[in-house]
């Protein structure tokens, strides 16, 4: 293993150089930047196929982005608490669809691919907070399913405190009741605006000098501690073949700056194609469209729903914008054609797939037509069908079948506060809470 591990740097230049656990437990970098490697480690393929199972290659590949900082020991006990689930990757077979392979991101304990981050990040927080005498607010914007694992993940974690803001009114009722199910230290905001809305009350309160005696972390895409586990299932996903195009459901832009970490580390894929719905700001980039970014609009693919992508900063810091063009692809993918997809998918092969799954679904069958391209094509499943049982009735005409972990939470008690679309009246909250 190569000792030049990375250390970490905002993408705007100011702060200087800091450790991983620096890095993890501020979130937002001081002058407003995301932290991004100064250095990307080389990640031999042959060593990502000598391990049995998700936790144990976790365990291994970790430890090139967070050189010694935490012990090995302690390391895989971290990765076998936080990755006690199942990632398979299922063939899809019939129709336009051999040859495609869905990496299921969703068997976790929310149903969605964001447990990978969040799991990992409160149990690495937890270990770098151990001795500091400090208390940690973690706040974070949720489009959908971000919040809901990070209050899973993080609930009753010692000296942390969760805070999250979601759009209210605009996630599905199941991502809603998962936001708002009461947790030990964590308690939700329903924001009267938009993701957007969320998402740079989140930014602002991380910079406003009054809150300088409240110590802020982030949980979302916007902390490089989301991205490093989320690297991880691309390498999983990608060892059993020589090379693979992956098609990324995106929003924030998250999920697929963790693919390009990936391939940075020497993972062999062809092309990401970057999915996603009504809200394109990305694939008009990439098609040389300009780079104005516009309100977000509602879709069926709700977590998907961001006009301002955090992670193209980074992007922009880890790709030239020709490497960036060269390498992704994007697609815009309609609700109309979500719910065709979702129907399409089903008839032909079997396989239920929620909308999210479905725009990836879409655009994958689009650039192999397009391209003729005939390398494998893996599409991220970010979240389980049975989260959006509406769509799934609408495009299929059946619910499927409702998870035990989710009918649990209507029986659940809630905690949920409504909250103006202002950094005033989070701040009024934050500091009363202190």
């Amino acid at each position: 293993m190569s000792q030049q591990y990375p250390r970490y740097v905002s993408t705007r230049g100011g702060g200087g150089v800091v450790s991983f656990e620096e890095a993890l437990l501020q979130g937002l970098a001081p002058d407003g930047g995301l932290y991004v490697p100064d250095r990307v480690p080389a990640i031999d393929k042959a060593f990502l196929r000598a391990n049995s199972n998700f936790a144990e290659m976790a365990a291994r590949v970790l430890p090139f982005w967070l050189g010694g900082e935490v012990p090995e020991e302690r390391l895989a006990a971290i990765a076998e608490d936080a990755f006690n689930f199942d990632v398979p990757v299922v063939p899809l077979e019939g129709g336009e669809w051999t040859g495609v392979y869905v990496l299921e991101l969703f068997h976790g304990p929310t149903l969605s691919f964001k447990d990978f981050g969040a799991r990992t990040m409160a149990r690495l927080m937890s270990h770098f907070l151990r001795g500091r005498n400090e208390r940690l607010t973690i706040l974070v914007a949720t489009s959908g399913d971000t919040g809901s694992a990070v209050a899973d993940g993080f609930a009753g974690q010692e000296a942390i405190d969760v805070v999250l803001l979601y759009p209210g009114g605009q996630v599905s009722p199941v991502q809603e009741r998962q936001l708002i199910a009461e947790r030990p230290g964590v308690q939700a905001f329903a924001v009267q605006g938009t993701f957007d809305d969320c998402q740079r009350m989140v930014k602002e309160a991380f910079l406003d000098p009054e809150l300088a005696g409240v110590r802020l972390s982030s949980a979302n895409s916007i902390n490089i501690g989301r991205l490093i586990p989320q690297s991880l299932y691309y390498q999983w996903a990608a060892a059993g073949f020589d090379e693979v195009v992956f098609t990324v459901p995106s929003g924030n832009l998250g999920d697929l700056t963790g693919g390009v970490l990936a391939w940075l580390a020497g993972l062999p894929v062809g092309r990401f194609i970057a999915a996603h719905n009504l809200n394109d700001f990305f694939p008009r980039f990439l098609a040389g469209d300009g780079d104005d970014y516009r309100d977000s609009v509602r879709t069926l693919s709700n977590a998907m729903d961001v006009g301002v992508p955090s992670n193209f900063e980074r992007l922009r810091a880890l790709l030239s914008e020709d490497e960036m063009r060269r390498r992704i692809r994007g697609y815009r993918v309609t609700d109309p054609e979500t719910l065709a997809t979702m129907r399409k998918v089903y008839n032909e092969t079997g396989y239920v797939a929620d909308p999210h799954t479905a725009v990836g679904l879409e655009a994958a069958r689009r650039y192999r037509a397009e391209t003729r391209d005939d390398l494998p094509v893996i599409v991220l499943s970010t979240a389980h069908p049975a989260k959006f049982p509406e769509t799934v009735r609408e495009a299929l005409g059946f619910e499927p079948p409702v998870s035990a972990r989710l009918a649990a939470l209507w029986d659940t008690p809630t905690s949920v506060l409504p909250l103006a679309p202002t950094v005033t009246a989070l701040k009024e909250h934050l500091l009363v809470a202190r």
